[in-house]
């Protein structure tokens, strides 16, 4: 069953336009006529009349954020086409350029004006005119989603990738973790919030409101960030399922028939889904905090667990493998995976084989085929997530991100995932990254150093 939630977004583009509207009062006299909603050319010097006025800061805190407001509000009215010409104007004639900053430069060396006021001198005008919007209700979450835009456009427009990397570390002051608030989401949450994790699960797809409920039920666990400022938005969230033992398939963790498990029972918390919200806030990472303030919040709650992990996907695995089948044929395999695919293919060999099995749709439904690969996926999923590039980083962004927590690479579970994409991306395969508590300093440290933190299970399928 599709479930309606295409509303999500043009409800949150609404509550911005309601928020601006109330803010703008006041600032009338000032705009004139509205702009047109495509932005045509001779509406551009009114636009920068508007944004000037911003710039020039005239009067008290209250007539810059209705000016702020205003321009905001004006902006949401545009069409996408005028929201475009719009970015591109901030961008284009509203950045530091070369010549100007060195002015800046020279005129403060020949005054004695103190260090930190050539850094405000410094700071672009859009920089400072998108920091205007922090004291205006729902400013914040409108600058997250302009520079959603700013990102899209950046793409092809050196300006506007310019103004959304200055943005960066504005949104990461004002995103720092400590200002955030960790929240657990269970069914009993607003309707319009459940809404924004199914629209915002990036991992494993939420198929249904009976999905939905199982994911919150009593053994699941779903907790979220928020900003003071965007109380009704979660940046990130993750899902966590109460276990006994690692889960080692993501089909039966999310299967809506189980019976639900005794959460007092359980003796490991698995965390199965980590979705980031925002698309503005690319770039400010939440992700490590979240899991290591989730897993210290369920220790203290919930003494019965022991052990903290997760059951993640391996992205880049099954192009890996297809190359190193590519490139190396038979090189790729050992003698022994050789001979064990003779039972189940007699036309092709080695490397061939395993090519032409994997090719085949439903092969991991056969018993013997799955036999026979089994070792030779897992010895190269394992050399896979035990070896680094030559910056000393993880090969697979996963698994990067996670040792770059201070885990460790537990156990891989042959066919964890059978779903399409789980086939898709790694041959089904999963694996297990452990958070032990009082080792991810030193875990974490040992990754920084160019050394892949794995259990000894692992270690020994990558050598075998």
């Amino acid at each position: 069953m599709a479930l309606p939630f295409s509303n999500t977004a043009g409800r949150t583009l609404e509550r911005l336009r309601n928020a601006f509207i109330e803010t703008a009062r006041g600032a009338r006299e000032v705009v004139g006529a509205p702009l047109r909603p495509d932005l045509p050319d001779d509406d551009i010097p009114r636009l920068k009349s508007r944004i000037d006025a911003c710039l020039e800061g005239k009067g008290g805190e209250t007539a810059r954020r209705a000016r702020a407001a205003e321009l905001g509000q004006a902006y949401l009215s545009l069409s996408p086409a005028g929201r475009k010409k719009f970015l591109l104007t901030l961008a284009h004639d509203y950045g530091l350029l070369r010549d100007a900053a060195i002015a800046k430069v020279d005129a403060w060396r020949a005054s004695k004006a103190p260090a930190r006021s050539l850094a405000t001198a410094l700071e672009a005008p859009n920089v400072r005119l998108l920091r205007e919007f922090v004291g205006v209700p729902q400013g914040v979450k409108f600058v997250v989603d302009l520079r959603a835009e700013l990102l899209a456009l950046g793409k092809g427009d050196a300006a506007c990738r310019t103004l959304s990397d200055d943005l960066r570390p504005l949104l990461g002051a004002w995103f720092d973790v400590a200002f955030l608030d960790l929240v657990r989401i269970d069914w009993k949450a607003p309707a319009a919030l459940l809404e924004k994790l199914v629209a915002y699960e990036a991992v494993h797809a939420i198929r249904s409101w009976r999905d939905l409920k199982n994911r919150l039920d009593s053994d699941r666990r779903c907790f979220a960030f928020f900003h003071p400022r965007m109380p009704d938005e979660p940046l990130i969230f993750v899902e966590v399922a109460l276990v006994d033992g690692l889960a080692g398939s993501v089909q039966r963790l999310l299967d809506a028939k189980a019976e639900t498990s005794d959460a007092g029972r359980a003796n490991t918390a698995i965390f199965y889904s980590i979705s980031n919200c925002q698309q503005g806030l690319a770039g400010i990472s939440f992700g490590n905090f979240l899991i290591k303030r989730v897993a210290e919040r369920l220790a203290t709650e919930m003494p019965n667990l022991k052990n903290f992990a997760t059951l993640s996907p391996i992205p880049g695995l099954r192009q890996y493998i297809d190359r190193r089948l590519k490139d190396e044929g038979d090189q790729a395999l050992t003698q022994n995976e050789i001979a064990s695919l003779v039972p189940v293919i007699n036309e092709a060999h080695g490397a061939a084989a395993v090519a032409k099995l994997i090719g085949k749709s439903g092969w991991w439904e056969s018993p013997a085929t799955a036999k026979a690969l089994c070792p030779i996926l897992t010895r190269l999923a394992a050399v896979f997530l035990t070896s680094t590039d030559e910056k000393g980083r993880a090969l697979d962004r996963v698994a990067h991100f996670h040792l770059g927590n201070g885990a460790i690479v537990e156990r891989l579970n042959w066919l964890g995932d059978t779903s399409a994409n789980g086939l898709k991306q790694a041959y089904g395969m999963m694996v297990n990254y452990r958070y032990k508590l009082s080792d991810v300093d030193a875990n974490h440290e040992s990754y920084a150093s160019g050394k892949v933190v794995a259990s000894r299970e692992v270690r020994g399928e990558a050598k075998s």
